[in-house]
């Protein structure tokens, strides 16, 4: 009895997923990957199921394009190095010695990582950076920042070209200026700018912590859905911490600019990006377009 009720359960699972699958299909998802989503635990673990995940959305006809930060692992070099971080605002104040750690973890540990884990299950993922093909337009975020870049524009056209093939991009958001200096831009920003430029169904966030709340750290203060004018006024509010600022800045952003909706979840528990998708409740939080 107890095997034939556990397979009632999965095929009302299988039939509530069905729906979001043809609903979805032929979609534009724009996921970022945060570096804080795979820190602290089983980094292969973490990996594999983030790209079971992400194969199984496009195997059902979803456009996935992956755009990946890497702070605390970047964090985690500079300390080896003994290279202090510091931050302003929430984002790692980048100095060329900073810059030359991040460009090394971006793209020479964290994109070829993820790239390899997708490709170990489907021959689908193609490792990028923001400044391939003229992909971002990047300018010095200014103040006292360094080489911390600031997204002045996207052209779509490399994404679109690799995505009419089905294949799976996978960003690196280190991008050059006019002169050939090298930025690393907050993936959080790159993430929204990219998914407001394809016009995405959704910006999905899989980062540490399970969503908005609306008084942090309480957990029962999980919000699971809100609307973007909700989100704004949340946004002023002492409930946020500085490092969400840019991640909710984003969202806001993406969603003024035509994308659907934005979700922000626990990257670190196994498959909630496929939880959040194809069920009713979901796992984190959804900010809609609309009210």
């Amino acid at each position: 009895m107890a095997d034939f009720e556990d397979a009632q359960l999965r095929s009302s699972v299988l039939i509530e997923a069905i729906t979001y699958m043809r609903r979805f299909q032929g979609s534009t998802f724009v996921i970022k990957y945060g570096g804080n989503a795979i820190a602290g635990g089983d980094e292969r673990s973490a990996l594999t199921s983030f790209a079971q995940d992400v194969v199984a959305l496009s195997s059902v006809g979803i456009k996935v394009v992956i755009v990946h930060g890497g702070g605390p692992q970047i964090g985690a070099m500079l300390s080896r190095l003994g290279i202090e971080s510091q931050f302003v605002g929430g984002l790692r104040v980048t100095d060329s010695a900073t810059l030359e750690v991040a460009q090394m973890v971006l793209l020479g540990k964290m994109n070829p990582e993820i790239v390899g884990a997708i490709n170990s299950l489907a021959p689908l993922a193609v490792g990028i950076s923001g400044g391939d093909a003229g992909l971002i337009e990047v300018e010095s975020a200014g103040g006292d920042l360094g080489f911390v870049g600031k997204v002045k524009d996207v052209d779509p056209t490399l994404l679109d070209r690799l995505l009419a093939q089905g294949l799976i991009p996978v960003v690196a958001t280190v991008a050059h200026d006019e002169e050939g200096q090298a930025y690393n831009i907050n993936a959080d920003v790159v993430a929204g700018a990219i998914a407001g430029a394809l016009k995405a169904e959704k910006l999905i966030y899989l980062t540490n912590i399970e969503g908005i709340f609306a008084n942090y750290p309480d957990p029962t203060s999980l919000i699971r859905r809100m609307s973007i004018s909700q989100l704004k006024e949340l946004l002023g509010s002492p409930a946020i911490g500085e490092g969400m600022i840019p991640k909710l800045e984003s969202c806001c952003d993406a969603l003024d600019h035509g994308v659907a909706a934005a979700h922000i979840l626990d990257g670190r528990i196994a498959h909630s990006l496929l939880i959040e998708i194809f069920t009713e409740l979901g796992i984190g939080t959804m900010v809609s377009r609309f009210d």
